[in-house]
């Protein structure tokens, strides 16, 4: 007990943690017991969907999910059911289970989870949950369903006597996965079988050796085809592992493109006695017929596969969601009348006053969490879709709005075109790939200036801007240093291939700047350029030298990542190819800003004098990108609600730099 292990607590002490323990539970319900009866998780779900046939929690360890779907298959094909949820969940990391797993050595002791690589040395435990609905075929084409891919064969055996339950055994998998081939009608070594095969992957050494083992007996060596795991992106999500590899599996087969498997520089000898390869890269799926496999071994030797392929051609209806959520919102004067208007029988009116509650989908959970932040009195900004103010942050309250703009990201996602539409505001950029540096900038430099217009028009107005590298152009030109119409004709003749720097790679790296810059001591090769958040930084330079850095700096235990960019923004490395760049600051007419402008660069406002603007506007490619200090120097300032105008992940750098401070991040 606590009070054996700490026997220097007194009575009072030790109520005091349990109660701050018990302070953190949800209320008791039914539903509490959902945890102690892994069957009233499925339970539940049908009961607020209103499901009539089989309920049930499959348990077949890392295979669950995968068995499941197995399931759904014989329902559907019986008759029995003509929909099927069938998925996994995992969101449990209590100390038994981290305790059985470090005791039987699957933890990767370096931190890193490498699916196939010749030194794997054990798994990452990730938290998710995936679902599929399923139907026949027939079914679906009635209906007009979008389908994703078709399960053509499942296959489930188990591995019988083997040395010990952590030892897997190749021939249980073996049968189960001809036994999805043999369902499908196909010979799985046909060199044309398949072009994908999403594989268990644990990076543990007896696991891969055992799947590539299956793999070189079942599929043989003739042919080509990719191998993938994606617990090298997301890590082992342990029952819903299956349902993670076959999701994956079939946005491949739906959109024709190849995912890379991570941190798989050096493969496992015996990859190469088998057909397949993994891809570093993403590529295009080209092939008569898209086709893949999906693997889900579990813990105990239970093995589950899946056949699934490309639907048969026909033009998809668009996805439309036709469903308002009920949010309850409340105001009153005091945290005690609020609490008084929360608990008041029938539907609450919104009341009036400072102290003011949202609910989103208030289920009895969610309300009785929201009397859980009242007790409490401690803002509560959005978690668990609640949000709580006990006075008001903006206005009144006295902070100030704050308008940031994204830079290039590593990911882009330009799904505007329903807000330009709505606004009738121009937009031309969605075929845009991240990598190519001068397309990229400018798409997001216009996407910047479309949200801010429509912002504008729903009345949402800014009381300063600010931009992450190249979003600190947007931030100008939205302020109106520069006319829209030179912005747009420099836009329209300038190459964007002019700025691209040859040999150059950008990393990022999880660790503060100043770790890193102390790194970098000595070297003038590579350079700090962004100092993103307390966790974050990136740094630039010739392309061995920044992977020879990232390989140091995970060996030291540090997330870093090389990025797929190659222009040498914010490096001294630029100057020579800045002749463009130059010769647009000189040439542009400058207005007085609509709005202050604040600088990543100096870590202030814009400067007033014309010739220190224009110095600015190129010194900006020149040094790093200041955005933790930037972030810190506007909440200083009285600026406490931050808005990312664009896409990317801007706004987890703002909360990042800002964790435990008062602020609101909306992106």
């Amino acid at each position: 007990t606590l009070g054996e292990l700490l026997p220097d607590l007194d009575a009072a002490s030790l109520d005091a943690v349990r109660a701050a323990f018990t302070d953190q539970l949800g209320p008791e319900a039914p539903e509490s017991a959902i945890g102690l009866v892994p069957n009233l998780a499925a339970s539940r779900l049908a009961n607020r969907l209103d499901l009539r046939g089989p309920a049930y929690t499959v348990d077949a360890a890392c295979a669950s999910s995968l068995i499941a779907v197995d399931h759904a298959v014989r329902e559907l094909a019986s008759g029995r059911c003509d929909v099927v949820l069938a998925g996994g969940v995992h969101h449990c990391h209590d100390i038994t289970f981290w305790s059985v797993f470090t005791q039987l050595g699957a933890l990767s002791p370096t931190e890193r989870i490498r699916p196939f690589h010749r030194d794997a040395d054990g798994v990452l435990i990730g938290e998710g949950t995936g679902v599929v609905v399923l139907k026949r075929l027939a079914d679906a084409e009635r209906d007009g369903d979008r389908v994703y891919a078709v399960i053509t064969g499942t296959g489930v055996a188990s591995d019988g006597r083997t040395a010990s339950l952590a030892n897997p055994d190749s021939g249980g998998q073996v049968r189960a996965v001809r036994q999805a081939w043999a369902a499908a009608g196909l010979d799985p070594a046909a060199p044309d079988s398949l072009g994908l095969l999403e594989a268990h992957g644990t990076a543990t050494p007896a696991g891969d050796a055992a799947e590539l083992a299956t793999l070189q007996e079942v599929f043989g060596t003739r042919g080509e085809a990719v191998l993938g795991s994606v617990k090298s992106m997301i890590g082992h999500t342990m029952p819903a592992a299956g349902i993670a590899g076959l999701v994956k599996a079939a946005l491949a087969v739906h959109h024709g493109v190849l995912l890379p498997t991570l941190h798989c520089d050096d493969p496992h000898p015996g990859l190469a006695r088998t057909r397949f390869s993994t891809l570093d890269t993403a590529k295009d799926w080209d092939a008569a017929v898209r086709r893949a496999g999906v693997n889900a071994f579990g813990f105990g030797g239970i093995n589950a596969h899946v056949v699934l392929e490309q639907a048969p051609g026909r033009p998809q209806p668009a996805a439309v969601v036709r469903e308002p959520e009920r949010v309850l919102r409340l105001a009153a004067r005091g945290v005690d009348e609020l609490r008084d208007l929360l608990d008041a029988p029938g539907t609450p009116p919104i009341g009036e006053g400072p102290v003011r509650l949202g609910i989103v989908d208030p289920t009895e959970k969610r309300l009785a969490l929201a009397r859980k932040v009242l007790t409490r009195g401690r803002p509560w900004r959005g978690r668990n879709d609640i949000w709580f103010a006990d006075r008001p942050l903006l206005g009144p309250g006295g902070g100030k709005v704050a308008f940031v703009f994204p830079g290039l990201e590593s990911e882009l996602a330009l799904n505007c075109g329903d807000v330009s539409r709505h606004f009738g505001l121009p937009w031309q950029h969605a075929d845009v790939e991240v990598g190519d540096v001068g397309r990229q900038g400018t798409a997001v430099f216009e996407l910047g200036r479309l949200l801010h217009a429509a912002l504008g028009r729903l009345g949402v107005v800014p009381d300063a801007v600010a931009g992450h590298s190249l979003g600190e152009w947007t931030a100008m030109a939205v302020a109106g240093v520069h006319a829209q119409g030179e912005v747009d004709a420099f836009l329209a003749g300038f190459d964007p291939d002019a700025l691209v720097v040859p040999g150059l790679a950008f990393a990022a790296i999880g660790a503060p700047a100043p770790k890193v810059t102390e790194e970098l001591a000595g070297r003038t090769d590579v350079v700090l350029s962004h100092d993103n958040s307390p966790n974050q930084a990136m740094i630039c330079g010739p392309a061995a030298a920044v992977a020879a850095l990232v390989t140091r700096f995970r060996d030291a235990g540090i997330v870093a990542q090389v990025l797929p960019f190659r222009s040498g923004f914010h490096t001294p490395m630029l100057r020579p190819y800045l002749g463009p760049i130059r010769d647009a600051a000189a040439r542009f007419t400058l207005h007085p800003p609509r709005l202050p402008i604040w600088s990543a660069t100096t870590v202030a406002q814009y400067p007033a004098a014309e010739a220190d603007v224009r110095e600015l506007f190129v010194r900006h490619l020149l040094e790093p990108v200041r955005f933790r200090p930037l972030v810190r120097a506007l909440h200083a300032a009285g600026f406490r609600a931050f808005v990312q105008v664009g896409a990317g992940q801007l706004g987890s750098l703002v909360g990042d730099t800002l964790h435990g401070e008062e602020h609101l991040v909306v992106a």
